[in-house]
């Protein structure tokens, strides 16, 4: 199948070679040095899923129409992405895997005719060099219909993507995009401090500011009538007692995410993000918390102290102390 992958970071460059090695016709977009290691030397995929040098199609936008596409940018960049290649893209499927809400939305609003499936990567990866990607944990991509798409279209991507990595599908993307918007709690703490996420776990007083964030988004999204979805063998029923339980055993959940992601140190997207120059995604995970409480008459005062000092790493390039962030959160 011809499969165009916009965006070949982390997660995109990831999807972009195993798909590759199962034998699909695959081309990516990226930019800069990133896009010349790319045309240079093939896309190179390392660790939890072995060793592999995808040679792929890479341009900035793509040029010709794909049978499938799927949309891995950062979510600050998703509508300047299907903008680029709308033309091409025009009543294509499109799978959105992105971090955070609304990647759907903007999707829909950008490609109106087209067919949307909503993705969610569960797999750790990291992108640190041009042209290299790093899996640190190997685990499932979650699909689900979203606007336009049926069951029939959701099973036969299913299919099509389970030859290159596992799959699960959801009967609620909407749910299963909260559940992982809590998982990816995991992210911020990193780009704050310049810890790898199981070192953030590991600290004490940090592994508190982390469970506290996550503890007050479960209450944000019990009141504004949100149901968690399952997401990993994680029920919505585990996480609403995140809600309610004291901080030191609701730590328990950034303990278990931690090892999920194995030995190698993970920087987390956002400290990524941060490590190669780019403005991070924090408003739309972090800040997808705060906005949320903020339309429901509510507030989300740990939220936003996190989100507030990754704008200020941001715009500073000068990391917190953990002292400092425990000092802020409270």
């Amino acid at each position: 199948m011809r499969i165009a992958v916009l965006g070949a970071g982390a997660v995109g460059g990831t999807l972009a070679a195993l798909l590759a090695r199962a034998g699909h016709d695959i081309t990516v977009t990226a930019r800069g040095e990133h896009l010349d290691a790319i045309r240079a030397g093939g896309l190179r995929l390392e660790g939890g899923w072995g060793e592999y040098t995808a040679h792929v199609d890479a341009a900035e936008v793509l040029r010709e129409r794909p049978e499938l596409a799927i949309l891995a940018t950062k979510a600050q960049d998703a509508a300047t992405a299907l903008a680029g290649s709308a033309a091409v893209l025009e009543a294509v499927p499109l799978v959105v895997v992105q971090n955070g809400l609304g990647g759907l939305r903007v999707a829909h609003e950008t490609l109106p005719s087209a067919s949307l499936l909503g993705g969610l990567a569960l797999f750790a990866a990291s992108y640190l060099s041009p042209g290299v990607v790093t899996v640190t944990g190997a685990n499932p991509m979650i699909l689900g219909a979203g606007p336009g798409a049926d069951v029939r279209l959701l099973e036969r991507i299913a299919v099509v993507m389970r030859e290159a990595l596992p799959i699960e599908v959801t009967p609620d993307i909407d749910g299963a995009q909260w559940t992982k918007l809590l998982i990816n709690h995991v992210n911020a703490l990193p780009a704050i401090t310049g810890l790898s996420v199981q070192q953030v776990v590991a600290h004490p007083g940090l592994r508190r500011v982390m469970t506290a964030s996550m503890r007050e988004t479960v209450r944000v999204a019990g009141r504004l009538g949100v149901r968690f979805g399952t997401v990993q063998g994680v029920s919505g029923r585990i996480l609403s007692l995140i809600g309610v339980a004291p901080l030191w055993l609701g730590a328990q959940f950034p303990r278990l995410l931690a090892r999920r992601m194995g030995s190698v140190p993970n920087p987390g997207s956002t400290l990524q993000s941060l490590r190669r120059g780019r403005l991070t995604e924090i408003d739309f995970l972090n800040g997808a918390v705060v906005d949320a409480a903020r339309a429901g008459g509510l507030a989300a005062p740990v939220n936003a102290a996190i989100v507030e000092m990754v704008h200020e790493v941001e715009r500073t390039g000068v990391f917190l102390t953990p002292d400092q962030v425990i000092s802020r959160s409270r």
